[in-house]
């Protein structure tokens, strides 16, 4: 049963309000709002908000312009109470000592809460003294915040229509309207509004910001626009009959209609396009709205041939979309007398696209100059369509449409939860879970950080500096100090308590202890013990190479120089080398030796073959498959041993050589006289040497051919060959050297890398 008016309530609350805000709305709709009136008209007791208007007036307009949204009762009662008079900067109580939750229940007090949080986010940003607050990323990012801090996408419409009303009542008043007031509403708010689609709030939030900001302007594209509004009507109107009979003649079925042109919409347009007012051909614009692509151009067809054309102002981007993926013709035609006017052409699919999809509307709108060329990919764009096609559900469940296609209905009840309410609307629009993927919160200044969820004090310190999150010791969050393991939420002002020098705790590293969620300030930390052991390294190799100069009776050196002799680029590199023993101190001694003609270790280096080399003794190890002492002997150009794949080449005179499957000799002989390729296989050689050759590629230095020398000795490796060639400080060695197999040829390899100044050890 509908409960009566309010006979008592003062002017915002009479008849005619109660009839326009119950629209829509249930018996036990109307009882809340009619309860919510009761119970807010004595706490009004004639308060003002600090611009003047009469906070009762304010919650009034509010809650008419949420009607027309059709939103819920619930929605609409906690527009009401939120206006209410509050101390923005008191934490929020908990529902069971909220007299809101007391009196309408814990929905509605999470509303009026959840807005009283974003007029606190607007209060300490127009407090901000940070520059970089007011720049345009931070501005992206206090709208993410904003969105972030409504759960229940009702409460940023209850902050739009509060931010609305407000500019109604200082265009209505005359009441001065401050320019950051107005800009704040084009930067934050009127972009929001566009980017959900909610367009009659949009459009009036920027006509109202901009006739504030620009009052001179706003007046001359008023007074232009005036002077054609009635002869516009008509031209539309009359354009729409005449279109509509021919598009039915066709027997195509089409909507078409009028697309207003807003004056802060078409100040923007000269302005980015540098447009004189009578070059705006889209002042007077038709949309037609068919059902398939070929539609399309039969439309595009009759609209041609009903005006003429403009030529440079057609658009195919149906056949050529967007990089974004909006589709639609453009064409610009002009009427018997000469003036243009713009039609766009588009399917329902291509206009659902584009009101709601990825290549949203308010993509090219806000891009400016750059046209569609900027891609909506993010998780906050899926977000953000997500959000709009449920308020477009929401919007036809309100006006009593069935959804299109059958499924759309369950698809947007499964994408938000849905919950009993008092009004007639119960669908409660909830942000989607990957909106906890990312946090927001402010510095002291009021700049907006974005973080991972989770996060702590000492993300937040690194997040704003290195050093200040080395520093970091302790933290305040809205005020009171907080451990440094606390997680942050969306909404809160975080400041640094910091020492004057020092540096993080190995404890931060812990994941057990939950001082850290980032991965880019877990790896600043680790950057910062690596730093140090680094550092001790070099204390500790200095000292090293230090004491055997002083051994050595060489005090007096140049120590970048000798790095550099050594093969090093620096000193600290030879340090490192040094502490980690990665290099002996005994070849410090050979850079102070004067290199002489004894001194060549080559002829030292090179041995006779062992008696047991397949070389000397002409025993290969290799089976010829199916034929029996048959000669073989190996291949010098790929010097093939076990466990390679090899292959054999029947040769004239000199039996069947052996070569490495992948030799590029054996590759060419093969293509050529493919008829001598014989199978050949590994048989016994677990006794005999097979000789390889080793290339080395090093910085050249004085010791190196020692060096390498040392290893193959260690080894126990024979070198029966060694070719050495030196060019611009860089030398290529190749060693004939015998091993029994492949494991000791991995071995010698790894160790030859190992010596100082070698860039490359391979086989040959």
């Amino acid at each position: 049963m509908s409960a009566p008016p309010v006979p008592d309530a003062p002017s915002p609350f009479d008849a005619s309000w109660r009839q326009e805000v119950g629209a829509g709305l249930d018996a036990h709709g109307m009882a809340l709002i009619d309860q919510a009136v009761t119970w807010a008209i004595p706490r009004f007791e004639g308060q003002q908000a600090l611009t003047g208007e009469p906070l009762a007036s304010h919650g009034a307009g509010v809650v008419r312009i949420l009607a027309a949204l059709h939103t819920d009762a619930a929605t609409r009662a906690a527009a009401l109470l939120a206006a209410l008079p509050t101390d923005l900067m008191a934490p929020a109580p908990a529902l069971r000592n909220d007299p809101v939750a007391v009196a309408f229940g814990a929905e509605v007090a999470r509303l009026v809460q959840g807005t009283r949080a974003l007029l606190r986010l607007g209060v300490v940003a127009r407090q901000a003294s940070d520059a970089e607050a007011e720049s345009g990323s931070q501005k992206e990012m206090q709208r993410k915040m904003l969105l972030a801090m409504a759960a229940d996408l009702r409460i940023v419409l209850m902050r739009l229509a509060s931010r609305l009303r407000t500019l109604r009542w200082h265009a209505e008043s005359k009441a001065p309207c401050s320019t950051a007031f107005a800009r704040e509403t084009l930067d934050l708010y009127a972009p929001l509004a566009n980017r959900l689609g909610i367009w009659q709030i949009k459009w009036e939030m920027e006509d109202l910001a901009f006739r504030f900001l620009e009052p001179d302007r706003y007046k001359q594209i008023a007074r232009l626009l005036e002077e054609k509004r009635v002869e516009r009507e008509a031209f539309i109107a009359g354009a729409i009959d005449r279109l509509q009979t021919a598009l039915s003649k066709s027997g195509i079925e089409a909507e078409v209609s009028g697309r207003p042109k807003h004056i802060y919409s078409i100040w923007n347009k000269m302005r980015v396009k540098r447009l004189d007012f009578t070059q705006m051909y889209d002042l007077r614009a038709l949309r037609i709205i068919v059902e398939d692509v070929r539609a399309c151009y039969t439309a595009l067809g009759l609209v041609h041939e009903m005006w003429t054309p403009l030529s440079d102002e057609f658009d195919d981007y149906i056949s050529r979309p967007k990089p974004n993926g909006y589709r639609s013709l453009h064409t610009v035609v002009t009427d018997d007398d000469g003036r243009p006017f713009e039609v766009q052409i588009r399917t329902r699919e291509m206009h659902q696209f584009a009101e709601y999809g990825m290549a949203a509307h308010w993509r090219y709108k806000e891009a400016g100059a750059k046209g569609g060329q900027v891609a909506a990919s993010s998780e906050y764009d899926r977000q953000l369509a997500w959000m709009r096609q449920l308020l477009a559900w929401n919007s036809d469940v309100e006006g009593g449409a069935e959804p299109e296609g059958g499924g759309a209905k369950p698809d947007a009840a499964k994408a938000g939860p849905t919950r009993s309410g008092p009004g007639k609307n119960r669908n409660v629009v909830t942000a989607p879970t990957h909106t906890d993927e990312r946090i927001y919160v402010l510095t002291p200044q009021a700049r907006v950080i974005e973080l991972p969820a989770g996060a702590t004090p000492v993300d937040f310190a690194y997040h704003l500096h290195t050093d200040l999150g080395h520093r970091c010791r302790g933290a305040r969050v809205d005020g009171q100090m907080v451990p440094l393991q606390t997680r942050l939420s969306t909404g809160q002002t975080v400041e640094i308590i910091s020492a004057k020098s020092g540096g993080p705790s190995r404890d931060w590293l812990n994941p057990q202890l939950g001082f850290l969620a980032s991965p880019r300030a877990r790896a600043k930390v680790r950057m910062w013990f690596n730093a140090i052991e680094l550092q001790q390294r070099i204390t500790q190799g200095q000292a090293l190479v230090e004491k055997e100069l002083q051994r050595l009776g060489k005090t007096a050196v140049n120590l970048e120089q000798l790095a550099q002799n050594l093969g090093f680029a620096r000193a600290d590199d030879l340090y490192v080398a040094a502490a980690k023993e990665e290099f002996s101190l005994r070849q410090i001694d050979s850079v102070f030796q004067q290199p002489g003609p004894a001194v060549e270790p080559q002829p030292a280096a090179l041995r006779h073959a062992s008696a047991g080399s397949a070389e000397k003794s002409g025993k290969s190890g290799v089976l010829v498959v199916g034929v029996g002492s048959l000669l073989t002997q190996l291949a010098r150009c790929c010097r093939p041993a076990p466990p390679d794949a090899i292959v054999g080449f029947v040769t004239r005179g000199r039996g069947v050589s052996i070569h490495r499957c992948d030799c590029h000799s054996y590759l060419a002989l093969a293509a050529r006289e493919p008829e001598r390729v014989i199978e050949v296989a590994w048989g016994e050689t677990s006794d005999t040497f097979y000789p390889v050759d080793i290339s080395v590629r090093a910085h050249d230095r004085p010791g190196l051919l020692r060096d390498l020398s040392e290893v193959f000795a260690r080894l126990r490796l024979n070198v029966v060959g060694v070719n050495t060639q030196s060019k611009q400080s860089l030398a290529h060695m190749v060693f004939t050297v015998e091993v029994r197999g492949g494991e000791s040829l991995a071995r010698a390899l790894d160790a030859l890398a190992e010596v100082a100044g070698v860039s490359s050890a391979s086989r040959r």
